[in-house]
């Protein structure tokens, strides 16, 4: 969390459970790993992970920085630790994240700002001088962003090979036609809600594809065909039920 966040605010917590994500995805990727290395030993062995541990490693150069060179990364708020520029941008209608990383896509975007001669500027011309001049870099170019919409940039961008995304609200996520085409909303019926979508799965196999058919039960909502298939009788069952036991 001291990473994360304006610079002097304080930490700021992520916007979406990091930890909790991770170490399952840790976790089932260890779980495969033993899988594929029982094929050769016949052996099986214990996996290992937590939140901390997963905490740590996704913290990937940041933490990096620290253990080789001792350097304590301090907050950047939307800035790249130290390319520039690469961060956030406000547009006319809203904000785009820019992904400038070598000193070639430096140069391309100058040229589709209209500013080439930046491209070439000494103070720019290297990741090292942008990053020692970074908020003069920032100030040359936010108000010439300012002069577009977000879908314009983009575009304009794109066709220049410089990398860069639009942000969006969550309402403009599932709007966007790629994450429709991926199907990422998926439409259930609730015994309660009705109809409603829930979050598609991530990962596509091209043979056993996973399936979202119905929302996650309410507590309780299979209890009596649980009991039903382990050999109560539904005389046994109400009576079960009567005394509270379920």
């Amino acid at each position: 969390m001291w990473v994360t966040g304006l610079p002097g605010q304080g930490p700021v917590r992520a916007g979406a459970a990091v930890a909790d994500i991770a170490a399952g995805l840790y976790a089932a990727i260890g779980i495969l790993i033993a899988l594929a290395e029982r094929e050769r030993s016949g052996v099986g062995q214990w996996i290992h992970t937590s939140l901390l541990q997963a905490q740590i490693a996704v913290l990937d150069f940041q933490a990096a920085r620290y253990l080789v060179d001792k350097v304590v990364p301090e907050q950047a708020g939307n800035d790249h630790p130290y390319s520039t520029p690469m961060g956030v941008f406000q547009t006319r209608d809203g904000y785009i994240n820019l992904g400038v990383g070598g000193d070639g896509q430096w140069r391309k975007l100058c040229e589709v700002l209209g500013r080439p001669e930046l491209g070439t500027d000494e103070r720019f011309s290297t990741v090292e001088a942008r990053f020692q001049n970074r908020p003069l870099v920032r100030s040359l170019i936010e108000p010439l962003f300012m002069e577009r919409t977000s879908a314009e940039w983009l575009e304009l961008l794109a066709e220049a090979g410089v990398p860069a995304g639009p942000i969006y609200k969550m309402d403009e996520v599932f709007a966007d036609p790629q994450v429709q085409h991926l199907q990422m909303a998926v439409p259930c019926t609730h015994p309660v809600r009705g109809n409603v979508e829930l979050v598609g799965q991530p990962l596509v196999l091209s043979r056993t594809p996973a399936q979202i058919k119905e929302p996650a039960p309410d507590k309780g909502a299979h209890t009596d065909e649980i009991l039903a298939e382990l050999g109560l009788s539904a005389t046994e069952i109400d009576k079960l039920r009567s005394e509270g036991v379920i």
